[in-house]
């Protein structure tokens, strides 16, 4: 066998296979297909190191370390764009056009702006070489090993190509991945991105790259340079490099007169909030290479491109105060109380104002007309201050020195944007915060019992921390108000319920500060019990799937802490499931290995639970969602109409749990 043309064959099937599901959304194999066919290329290239490549799939998980960028001067500088914001200033734009080249006519290439952080990524010989990002547009930061494990970056072309040339991207955050991002950091008791703009740029210069194969970061190409380049256009260019194996957006479109452009901006004006990621405008080209090359450039612009910007919705209104809100983690949020004003659909009484440093940056005081708009369509941000309705004698605002709600000193760590009241155990936001989130669904799921609920207990003095909740009596709750007898039983019986609840959603519902469901998993499945948890050392944790040194020094200091570890023993004397319990199925099988399905609708034979826990025994793995992926649909009644059309266009089998019955069966 000849081990090198075998490696180099796995690594041409993988390349194509994160093409197919990455560029053009059709996969053709499995996921767990691609995993080992990884695997097996994995075991290769560390058997046979002199076969190594920097470009292989292998090498696009991460895990190399970067303490500080290099600086890399561009060999062809970044401009940056004019911009324009009404049609008026787009004919003015052609006017100055026509007056270089003349009464000739132009067509134009219309491409979406996408709002994300720009990079350059050279390729020589069809190879990714180096990615850089925009900088000051003379130069950047070299940030190669991060930019690699973005899977719709090709590491390899295909098709002919000149021997060296640049691609000029846009680095994007969906907003299904920023906003699962942001539910993960709520859950662990973090404050959330602001936005997606932000963090896919934030992403670029973390230091560990395994950490941002991660993140579901994007990248949409838009313009290439080189010299010799096959092609005498823009919209040529783009077509031409997505046969090469870029990412190309469609919605690129050639306009043979300004009128078009303007169709073109009209349409994405209404229909961009159709769009899985952030746009704020339209890039306006000239098509033809050789007009571009006349046209030149100005000081900071090309003359030969121009960008729309769509107008966000904006509007003025008072602020009447501001307010801060104290979350579990103790972290101290400022919020804007406005006039209540109507702002693209909804009336906006409050923004953020995100921490002292927003505030002073914007010098915004009580009484202040401001200017507030939908952030990335989604959440009120205070823009600026129309300091000309400034009334008269405003003091400049002062962050609070000591938390709203128990009046202890604030502390801002060096690096952190934000400031923490560190009164973890006596501040009652935070101990109110760390009951709700044991008591909710995806902790500890405790029927009868809601956030109102708790913070009743609370004030009442019947429970300082979640332990106190095991020791409950309906006596004890009746006399509170909206308590009757049904109502307290019915939260006694779900308290007590609550103590079969795995030991991976206990560890979760304990809050642990970064530990999220997919980490307390991780852990409760390696350590099998918390007394094994406890005594992990540092080192120990890191060496844990996963597990970073933040997360670990986290799980480190929650167990030091002498107070969470009499909590924890008194849940154990409760009987909350502090270990895993293991169940032998001695009828488990790998039947199904491979295969993923899709559960929907009501059963008669099985629980839903008992169904999806009947393909995990025999080696199957239960998907969220239909998609390309999925290998069957197991439908009871009333299966939901939007997933039985999903599953018909993708021809995806769609079986009764008779037919379950019958495919674990088989032999």
């Amino acid at each position: 066998m000849d081990i090198q043309n075998t490696i180099q064959k796995i690594r041409e099937e993988l390349n194509l296979h994160n093409h197919n599901y990455y560029v053009l959304d059709t996969p053709t194999i499995s996921d767990f297909e691609f995993d080992l066919k990884l695997k097996q290329l994995q075991d290769l290239e560390n058997k046979y190191p002199e076969y190594f490549d920097e470009n292989s799939p292998s090498q696009r998980v991460g895990g190399t370390i970067t303490k500080n960028f290099q600086t890399v001067a561009h060999e062809h500088r970044m401009y940056s764009l004019d911009n324009s914001y009404s049609k008026e200033e787009l004919m003015d734009w052609e006017k100055r056009i026509q007056k270089v080249l003349g009464d000739v006519p132009l067509e134009y290439t219309c491409e979406l702006k996408y709002d994300g952080a720009s990079i350059s990524i050279t390729y020589e010989n069809g190879k990714l070489k180096r990615a850089v990002t925009r900088g000051d547009g003379f130069q950047g930061d070299d940030v190669t090993n991060n930019i690699k494990t973005i899977k719709s970056i090709p590491l390899k072309l295909k098709g002919n190509f000149p021997d060296k040339f640049d691609v000029r991207g846009e680095i994007i955050l969906p907003f299904a991945g920023f906003e699962k991002m942001n539910q993960d950091l709520i859950e662990i008791g973090e404050l959330p991105y602001s936005n997606p703009r932000n963090t896919a740029s934030g992403s670029l210069k973390l230091q560990d790259s395994a950490e941002v194969a991660k993140r579901p970061l994007d990248c949409l190409l838009y313009f290439l340079i080189g010299n010799n380049l096959p092609f005498k256009s823009q919209f040529e260019g783009l077509e031409t490099a997505r046969n090469w194996g870029f990412k190309v957006p469609k919605e690129a479109k050639l306009a043979n007169n300004l009128a078009e452009v303007f169709e073109f901006i009209d349409y994405w004006d209404i229909h961009r909030h159709d769009l899985p990621y952030e746009t704020d405008g339209v890039v306006v080209k000239v098509n033809s290479f050789h007009f571009q090359d006349e046209l030149g450039f100005t000081a900071k612009s090309p003359r030969w491109a121009i960008a729309y910007k769509f107008k966000s919705e904006q509007v003025s209104t008072r602020l009447n105060s501001i307010s801060y809100q104290v979350g579990r983690t103790g972290s101290i949020t400022p919020v804007a109380n406005l006039e209540p004003v109507q702002l693209a659909g909804t009336i906006v009484k409050r923004a953020s104002l995100h921490n002292a440093d927003q505030i002073e940056k914007l010098d915004i005081r009580v009484g202040d007309t401001v200017f507030v708009e939908k952030g990335g369509e989604i959440i009120p941000k205070i823009i600026a201050v129309d300091l000309s309705k400034r009334p008269e004698n405003t003091e400049p605002t002062k962050y609070i020195t000591h938390c709203p709600e128990c009046n202890t000193a604030l502390v801002r760590t060096e690096g952190e944007a934000n400031h923490y009241c560190p009164n973890f155990y006596g501040c009652p936001p935070q101990i109110i915060g760390r009951i709700q989130h044991y008591i909710s669904r995806k902790a500890m799921d405790i029927e009868g019992l809601g956030g109102e609920t708790v913070a009743l207990l609370f004030n009442n003095g019947l429970v300082h921390n979640y332990a106190d909740l095991y020791e409950l009596t309906v006596d004890q709750i009746l006399p509170l108000e909206r308590m009757a007898q049904k109502s307290a039983e019915n939260l006694v019986k779900g308290v007590e319920n609550s103590k079969n609840i795995p030991f991976e959603r206990v560890l979760f519902a304990i809050g642990i500060r970064y530990v999220g469901e997919t980490v307390a998993k991780k852990l409760a499945k390696h350590y099998k019990s918390i007394d094994a948890l406890r005594q992990a050392t540092l080192m120990d944790l890191i060496l844990v799937d996963e597990i970073g040194e933040r997360i670990a020094q986290s799980v480190i200091d929650f167990f030091e802490n002498q107070e969470n570890r009499i909590i924890i023993d008194r849940l154990k004397s409760f009987g909350v499931q502090f270990e895993i319990v293991e169940h032998i199925n001695p009828n488990a099988t790998d039947k199904l290995s491979g295969k993923t399905f899709v559960v929907s609708g009501v059963f008669e034979k099985f629980s839903r639970d008992d169904l999806k826990k009947a393909i995990e025994d025999n080696g199957g793995k239960v998907g969220s969602s239909i998609s390309a992926k999925t290998d069957y649909v197991v439908a009871g009644d009333n299966m939901g109409p939007a997933k039985l059309d999903k599953a018909t266009k993708l021809n995806i089998p769609i079986i009764s749990e008779d037919d379950f019955m019958n495919l674990i069966n088989e032999g």
